[in-house]
């Protein structure tokens, strides 16, 4: 028995030693087993990891190079669609201008380092790259495919006359945008053939490149020739398909990296397998976190504005739909105020686009202020702006940020060392309840908006349902107006000026008038405040101004004044309108007047002397009218160096009742001989009146008790007439 179970126990032994080594390796065959199936699971997950990372590169890449080229695109748009441009790209005297605005921008400036104008025969009217001109040949500088862009604008005419693309150059790979030079609302009226184009070039240069990567975060990135063998690459190609490059990256391989980090855990130790696959989870959480905030920045991103920081045109749509939305919910009405800065093209004229951009960023930082928690601001166009907000007490509360607002635009504004003054005009519409839709809530603040600005600007105006009305009208008046001065389908009636001595007609004033087809005449306060805002007064006063002298060489006799409007004024490029108008109808500049209102002169002192200067060296007199009827003061008066005064006729309508309105006269003629300036009374309808501001000294005279304004074969019949004994009739002897 003992041997027995001496024997058994070492059976027993040799059994469990079995067992233990086949445990062992059962656990080591499932140990090796697991291991290689974790091994290999965390391998496709590196590889995996790898590839959603470097693909998530590759459209970040993608939509940089897309965001950098509606930057090109945007600032493309900016600089294309300018009516100054216009004025001066096609005029044989706007080179200058052209160079100083183009040409010399591409030296300071990150968006573009070449500026090009061409015509339609290709050849350069300018080219400029980092500010100074260029010397090579823009056929030997850039590749054909210039020219496919070139093509693809002229062929597109005044519809979307743009286009962006790559282009190689000896410079290596340049962004390209190519646009037709055209005025602000895309009209042109120079024909096929003689048009001209904006070309606008960045270079993508190793440090752009690298800037664009640190932007983006893409490690590395760098531009490489197109036979650069990569796994992973963004291609640049030419608007004619041809490969120019492509851009590659530093993968950062976050998967090797977890990869190379847990293989040594997992080969010591199997438990630390299910830490790795821990650690792995918090990974990919954080990686999935940090790609929906670069999601959630990116949509953010897409609905603000650069430059104010304001939400943009986009984002007001979405957050109007929000507040509708909610207004529906709780009863609240929804409000919205359109604001366009008064002013502002002035100082952007002025003093340049930095100083504009200032600006903006001032305004929107003061707006920031003044609106009600929860009101959303954005930012529409170039110098307009929007408030939405819910209300309880309906438009009340709109009137009182609007007015809030105004007060606060009333002050002058510190903009680095200048001070300017701006103000703003402001629409208001109100959903009910959220009653009204966005679209329609926006058509009414934005409709609303225009009527204040054509009310007179600083102004704030409720949404009438007879502005649809009236919008309508004036929609058609502008449109016929428009083909009226196309077709030259206005007439020009002249007023006589009475020499105050001799009782003869010295001179004459040019007035415009519509005889509008189907409709019969149109009041010029009607017409002419339209053309102002549609931006229609500088072809109507150039129309005017051109017949009037042309029917005045008929008159070498007599003197001819042509009003200006603020409008005209405020083109850098007026003067030059001028001497080519003189120059084309021949007339001597001596022989004619311009006269100017108070209003512009007084926004804007400095540019309102500069364009007197330079319309008096031409030989032109400079007359300021209505004057008596605003602000006008002696500094104004010498500062401006005016050759002559026109009483407004509100001054001259009492001086036969009134005596403080004579005192009042007599001070202002006075006033104007004390500077040797002369006087021209206006709207003289008695003999009496007449008289009166006669002997308080105005020596030129003008109003219906004279004659009306007549067209221009009774001004010949009137000289006719003056010819004889009785010079110019009964009336103007007594006078």
């Amino acid at each position: 028995m003992p041997a027995f179970f001496g024997q058994k126990s070492q059976y027993s032994g040799i059994g469990r030693h079995t067992t233990v080594v086949g445990v062992l390796f059962s656990f080591a065959l499932i140990v090796a087993v697991v291991t290689v199936m974790v091994l290999t699971a965390l391998s496709h997950v590196a590889e995996n990891a790898n590839v959603l990372d470097d693909e998530r590169s590759r459209e970040t890449t993608t939509g940089a190079i897309k965001t950098v080229q509606e930057q090109l695109g945007a600032t493309l748009n900016d600089y294309s669609t300018w009516n100054d441009a216009v004025a001066n790209v096609y005029s044989a005297d706007g080179m200058a201008w052209t160079i100083d605005n183009y040409g010399e921008a591409s030296a300071d400036t990150p968006l573009f380092d070449m500026t090009i104008v061409i015509g339609d025969d290709k050849k350069p009217l300018i080219a400029y790259r980092n500010g100074q001109p260029m010397k090579e040949a823009l056929s030997d500088f850039f590749s054909p495919s210039l020219w496919a862009l070139f093509d693809s604008v002229k062929t597109a005419g005044l519809q979307s006359p743009e286009a962006v693309g790559f282009v190689g150059t000896k410079r290596g790979v340049a962004m390209v945008g190519l646009a037709l030079v055209r005025g602000k609302f895309g009209t042109l009226d120079v024909p096929a053939g003689q048009r001209r184009y904006l070309i606008l070039v960045r270079h993508l240069t190793d440090k752009k490149i690298a800037a664009l990567g640190e932007t983006y975060l893409i490690p590395g990135l760098k531009l490489v020739p197109s036979t650069y063998d990569a796994q992973y690459s963004v291609a640049i190609n030419d608007a004619a398909g041809r490969a120019l490059g492509k851009l590659v990256w530093v993968s950062r391989s976050p998967g090797d990296i977890g990869y190379a980090q847990v293989w040594p855990m997992v080969v010591k130790a199997l438990g630390l397998v299910g830490l790795f696959f821990a650690v792995l989870l918090v990974i990919g959480w954080l990686a999935g976190r940090r790609l929906k905030a670069e999601e959630i920045s990116a949509r953010e991103d897409a609905l603000r504005d650069r430059l104010s920081g304001l939400s943009n045109r986009e984002g007001l749509g979405f957050a109007v739909d929000e507040i509708v939305a909610e207004a529906t919910q709780t009863g609240k009405s929804v409000l919205l105020l359109y604001l366009d800065l008064d002013g502002f093209k002035e100082v952007n004229d002025s003093y340049g686009h930095g100083t504009g951009d200032q600006l903006i960023r001032a305004v929107a930082a003061g707006l920031r202020m003044l609106i009600p928690e929860g009101a959303v601001l954005a930012r529409i166009g170039g110098d307009e702006f929007a408030i939405a907000f819910l209300s309880d007490g309906g438009n009340a509360d709109a009137l009182q940020l609007s007015e809030q607002i105004l007060d606060f635009l009333a002050e002058p504004l510190e903009i680095g060392r200048r001070v300017v003054v701006v103000g703003a005009s402001i629409g208001i519409a109100m959903s009910a309840a959220g009653a009204i839709g966005r679209e329609e809530l926006v058509r009414r603040a934005d409709l609303a908006m225009y009527k204040a600005k054509e009310a007179g600007r600083a102004r704030m105006t409720l949404y009438d349902p007879l502005m649809d009305a009236d919008r309508e009208e004036r929609n058609a008046l502008e449109l016929d107006l428009r083909t009226a001065i196309d077709t030259g389908d206005l007439t020009l009636v002249y007023q006589p000026l009475i020499d105050a001595s001799t009782h003869e007609m010295y001179g004459v004033e040019a007035l415009v008038r519509w005889n509008r087809p189907g409709h019969g005449p149109v009041s010029p306060e009607i017409f002419i405040p339209i053309a102002e805002t549609s931006g229609l007064i500088e072809a109507l006063g150039l129309f005017v101004l051109r017949k009037a002298c042309e029917t005045a060489k008929q008159w070498p006799e007599l003197r001819v004044a042509v009003n200006v409007s603020p409008g005209q004024f405020r083109n850098p490029a007026f003067a030059d309108y001028v001497r080519y108008v003189l120059k084309q109808t021949g007339i001597e500049a001596e022989r004619v007047t311009l006269e100017i209102t108070e209003g512009y002169m007084i926004q804007n002192p400095q540019r309102t002397r500069q364009s007197i200067e330079r319309l008096k060296t031409l030989g032109l007199k400079i007359a300021l009218d209505d004057f008596g009827s605003g602000f006008s003061s002696i500094g104004y008066l010498r500062q401006f160096g005016f050759d002559r005064i026109k009483i407004d006729r509100s001054l001259v309508q009492g001086v036969t009742e009134s005596d403080s309105q004579r005192e009042m006269l007599q001070a202002t003629v006075a006033l104007a001989r004390s500077l040797n300036i002369p006087v021209t009374a206006e709207g003289i309808e008695t003999e009496e009146q007449a008289l009166a501001v006669r002997l308080f000294g105005c020596d030129s005279l003008q109003g219906f008790f004279f004659s009306k304004p007549v067209p221009a074969d009774r001004i010949t019949e009137m000289l006719e007439e003056g010819r004889r004994p009785d010079r110019l009739g009964r009336a103007t002897s007594a006078a």
